[in-house]
């Protein structure tokens, strides 16, 4: 009897030790665990037996069913590069607006005045009474909007815009003078042409005089019409790229853009009014200027051999090359104060002290990193940068980047320049200070877009991006579920924290993981939030060598500021002590964490060239700004656009194209070459 109570407590016992111990890490995931789920792998209930089954039924001592393997590792795939595809062009329906033919007598044609028609004098019956009747012939392209605002305004409106009984009209004539000037705003003039065709029309009888000025007519609407919209929101829709951009295109309303030039007394000054009004697009033309006036006297450039790298106390015949580049393209301030090394240099090859000195004096004007040592990117500053082609060409670049912004960036604004690794804080329409900043690798590069700040938080968590979870941490993490706990990091499964040592890595990723606040944190002291789809924020961050480096093109994406604290929303508060220091960020009480800064807009861009005093053109890693010639012959399919890096040379692509083409050293973005 004893013997049988012990075996039913024994049972007992194995019982509830099987229903409420831990659940295997093989039998469930946690998050399956959290959320009630049976394991596929719990056993099915005993029958039949003393212990709720016959033998034959019971599994006690059968081998175990194989693990379920882990699922593969996965990643979070980066955006994309897209093959560029312009709108094409369409031929207008000048059906929807050209009157019907009619003849009339040699009396009517005689007053030209009466019928509207451009031949004064013609006195043959068989002229048309109406010369918009020959808009029938009309044969001109255009891209689909600017081919609907014609017919629109032909349809609505009677009378002509460009021509008259005497032929092109004074208002013609500033036009086709304007489109031939659009090169100082970075369009190409062969882009707008139209044929003046004053001179063929003296030869012509009356019926091809007409047929021509008819065609003039709607050719220069059309090209006039297409100026404007390029002008105002840019050639390129820059979301067609790359998924990195993120602009919404700015309308143009182009029915409104002829009514406006029929009426205007000045069609100059309305084609001028047209243009970006920001003091970045006005710096940008007035160095495209002074650029295209010198580029036909530039002086010999002193060449540094490709691959020369100089440390101190080496010997290398291209010293001579670097001090005679120093002295061309060195402040006077500097040949100044290093006068005497500069006088006493006899040529030769010893990369000396004094020579070092003066390295560095020059590489800290030109906010270089003063190491002393001569690499490619100090290489390339003493070679005097770009030659003024290059130059012009990336002038143009950044001018049609612009275009995609708003026209007036506002008084108060954020500026990021990615090539250069600044930031600048404009208020009042004036640039109060700037700062280094670290944006994103060419791995994981900064998005393209603009927004409006909202928040600034202080002592931030950082929440960690999915693709860093599962691109990076999940690997260790399935070598070591702890690897989160012991580096203080918090783990979460539908809002419930939990240990991710208990977490099953192999087949759970949905997880969330932050960083709480700490002087650790990636994010430092504050982070500048501005909610967008991309993850993207400005941020403090404890790794302050970074700034140090010349290239700081180092981040998964986020935007790190050099210096916080002056970071223009900050507004005058102090920490007590009269400074304003980073410590004042680590003071605020509990609930004022977060303030709004409102009318503050973050403008992310690539400028090579920003006018602050100097001319710089930087190089571009991010690769990604891209820009050509021969855009409506794209549009009609004749040739493809010529798109390249402004800032790196390109070269043979690997995909399929039916010519040669370039890309960027970072972009798939592929771009036949005009032939």
């Amino acid at each position: 009897m004893n013997f049988l109570k012990n075996a039913t407590i024994a049972a007992l016992t194995l019982s509830c030790a099987m229903t409420f111990g831990v659940p295997s890490a093989q039998s469930a995931t946690l998050l399956d665990f959290l959320q009630g789920k049976k394991s596929s792998n719990e056993r099915k209930p005993a029958r039949n037996s003393m212990f709720g089954g016959s033998l034959d039924d019971d599994d006690y001592g059968a081998f175990p069913e194989p693990a379920k393997p882990a699922k593969a590792l996965p990643k979070v795939s980066a955006p994309k590069y897209f093959t560029y595809k312009a709108d094409p062009l369409r031929l207008i329906a000048v059906s929807k607006f050209a009157p019907a033919m009619q003849t009339a007598s040699a009396e009517t044609i005689a007053d030209p005045a009466a019928t509207g028609s451009i031949s004064p004098g013609a006195a043959d019956a068989s002229l048309l009474s109406d010369a918009r009747a020959l808009m029938g012939d009309v044969r001109v392209k255009a891209p689909a909007d600017v081919a609907a605002a014609i017919e629109k305004f032909y349809a609505a409106n009677d009378g002509l815009l460009w021509v008259d009984g005497d032929g092109l009209t004074e208002k013609a004539h500033v036009a086709l003078a304007y489109l031939e000037g659009v090169d100082g705003v970075g369009l190409d003039p062969a882009d707008y042409k139209v044929a003046d065709p004053t001179d063929s029309l003296v030869a012509a009888d009356a019926v091809t005089r007409q047929r021509e000025l008819m065609q003039f007519e709607i050719a220069l609407s059309a090209k006039i019409l297409t100026y404007v919209q390029d002008t105002v929101r840019g050639r390129v829709d820059p979301n067609r790229i790359a998924e990195y951009y993120d602009f919404k295109r700015k309308t143009v309303n182009l029915d409104g853009a002829l009514m406006v030039m029929r009426a205007s007394p000045d069609l100059a000054a309305y084609l001028e009014s047209r243009t970006p009004i920001n003091a970045q697009f006005a710096a940008l033309q007035r160095e495209y200027v002074r650029l295209k006036a010198a580029s036909g006297g530039e002086d010999a450039r002193i060449v540094i051999a490709p691959g020369t790298l100089l440390k101190p106390g080496k010997i290398d015949p291209e010293v001579a090359n670097v001090v005679a580049a120093i002295a061309k393209h060195g402040s006077d301030a500097l040949k100044v104060e290093h006068s005497v090394t500069l006088a006493s240099y006899q040529g030769t090859e010893a990369y000396s002290e004094d020579i070092v000195d003066l390295v560095k004096a020059f590489q800290s004007e030109k906010g270089l990193k003063p190491d002393g040592v001569v690499g490619p990117g100090t290489i390339r500053v003493l070679m005097g940068g770009d030659d003024n082609s290059t130059k012009l060409h990336k002038i143009k670049v950044a001018m049609e980047q612009l275009r995609w912004l708003p026209k007036d960036l506002g008084p108060r604004y954020v500026f990021i320049n990615q090539p250069a690794f600044l930031a600048y804080y404009h208020n009042n329409n004036q640039e109060e200070f700037s700062m280094k900043v670290v944006v994103g690798s060419p791995r994981n590069q900064t998005y393209f877009f603009q927004d409006e700040i909202e928040l600034v938080e202080f002592n931030p968590y950082w929440g960690v991006p999915r693709s860093i979870i599962v691109n990076e941490m999940l690997p260790e993490l399935r070598a070591d579920p702890s690897y989160l706990d012991r580096l203080g990091y918090e783990t979460s499964i539908n809002g419930q924290q939990v240990s991710s040592s208990n977490i099953d890595w192999h087949s759970t990723d949905s997880v969330d993981v932050r960083q709480p606040p700490g002087r650790g944190n990636a994010l430092g002291q504050l982070k500048i939030m501005f909610p967008n789809s991309h993850a993207i924020y400005m941020h403090d961050t404890p790794q302050k060598k970074f700034f140090e480096r010349d290239m700081r093109a180092l981040s998964h994406g986020c935007v790190r500021l050099s210096d916080p604290e002056e970071d223009g929303s900050g507004g005058d508060e102090h920490d007590g002590s009269g400074s304003r220091g980073p410590n004042r960020w680590w003071k605020q009480q509990a609930g004022q964490g977060a303030r709004e800064v409102p009318g503050l807009y973050l403008l992310f861009h690539g400028l090579p060239e920003q006018g602050r005093g100097g001319r710089v053109f930087r190089r571009c890693l991010q690769s990604r700004f891209l820009y050509g010639q021969g855009v409506h012959g794209h549009r009609q399919g004749e040739v493809s656009r010529k798109l390249i890096c402004p800032c790196l040379t390109g070269f043979k692509c690997t995909a399929l194209c039916a010519a040669p083409v370039l890309r960027s050293r970072f972009s798939s973005w592929c771009m036949h070459l005009k032939t």
